[in-house]
């Protein structure tokens, strides 16, 4: 049985020199202060991060000479490698392995899209959620990402996209991880990519995704954030949730409906619901009219994931004659449903398959 604490976990900080990519802005300003400069340099080093995606120190020509040594003796910028990288001749969509300077890898992935390109990013090393369809939490959970770690990411994704006069238009925390147990990271990662200063990303274009963690939705709740909450359903009813996700004996369907529910009261922003459709499972009428029953009466989307395939879990996708009778169901029920586009098949693209196959475990 899975063990959840209440109290979401926060990474252990384990490097001596600052990463610069860590820091919110009102926190550059306050260190900048602390150094004896004015607030404003660190608009100027912000501004030299993510607008002109520098990555030395020695590129900030309009610092001080005496506060660029000081940077260049005790910060970073860059902390990790690209080790990998698979491209989908489908639809191009990319996918990165990133090692971190204490060696452990982690998965990023880019889609494109015709109304953007998305950035799905990593927020855990491994997982310890213990979701029968994934292939993250295969080798459980290694550590907690930096904040600083999670930008990494999404800026080395950007410096391809500047080869090609492209950006960033949305992200995505559904990576490896469980973003909401590393809540303050997560939450300042946010923060930093949408400041002006930083990508200016608009919270409305973020989604976080959890597979249930009700304190922590609820804390998300109150801090009224504009961002999209994705949580990972997958059945509708108590004995299939837990037998799909062990974290549900730790916070059943009522309690993560009425966590939702308070979502919605609490920031006005519709709620998905992430249901990976898997063969004879969780695919069947019945559980499509469970499944609307139970969302009835809170705004909200049912995005349908035909679940991919996981060589350990030998789960297998549902057919396509029962997806569509499930979403077609659901929208007969007035449930707004749709089925996720399919991006990358033709690569590693589910969640901690690339980090496995590099790791010998698949």
């Amino acid at each position: 049985m899975i063990q959840i604490e209440l109290q979401v976990l926060s990474p252990q900080e384990t490097d001596i020199q600052t990463q610069l990519y860590n820091m919110r802005l009102s926190e550059m300003e306050q260190w900048m202060e602390s150094l004896g400069q004015p607030k404003f340099r660190a608009k100027q080093v912000f501004t030299w991060l993510y607008k002109k995606r520098a990555i030395s120190v020695s590129e900030m020509t309009d610092l001080p000479q005496a506060l660029r040594e000081h940077l260049q003796r005790s910060t970073v910028i860059r902390t990790m490698k690209e080790i990998t990288r698979q491209v989908s001749k489908k639809d191009g969509t990319t996918k990165f392995l990133f090692q971190l300077r204490d060696g452990a890898t982690v998965e990023t992935v880019l889609m494109r899209h015709n109304y953007g390109n998305s950035v799905c990013v990593s927020t855990q090393v491994g997982c310890r959620m213990g979701c029968t369809f994934c292939a993250s939490t295969l080798g459980g959970l290694i550590r907690n990402l930096t904040a600083g770690e999670i930008v990494e990411q999404i800026m080395a994704v950007q410096r391809m996209l500047d080869e090609e006069g492209a950006r960033v238009s949305s992200v995505v925390l559904m990576g490896s991880g469980e973003p909401l147990e590393n809540y303050e990271p997560s939450m300042r990662f946010v923060d930093i990519i949408t400041n002006p200063y930083g990508l200016n990303i608009g919270a409305r274009h973020i989604t976080v995704s959890t597979s249930g963690l009700v304190p922590a939705i609820r804390r998300l709740a109150d801090e009224k954030r504009q961002i999209t909450l994705a949580i990972s359903l997958h059945a509708p009813n108590d004995e299939l949730r837990t037998s799909l996700m062990p974290i549900n004996r730790a916070w059943n369907v009522e309690q993560l409906m009425d966590a939702a529910r308070y979502y919605f009261a609490q920031t006005g922003r519709r709620i998905s619901f992430e249901y990976a459709l898997i063969g004879g499972v969780n695919d069947q009428l019945p559980q499509a009219r469970e499944l609307a029953e139970l969302v009835k009466g809170l705004p909200c989307h049912i995005n349908l994931i035909p679940v991919n395939y996981v060589p350990e879990r030998n789960w297998k996708r549902s057919s396509k004659e029962d997806i569509r009778a499930f979403v077609d169901e659901l929208n007969r029920l007035g449930v707004n449903a749709t089925v996720r586009r399919e991006m990358g098949s033709d690569i590693a693209a589910a969640c901690g398959q690339l980090r496995a196959q590099k790791e010998g475990r698949v």
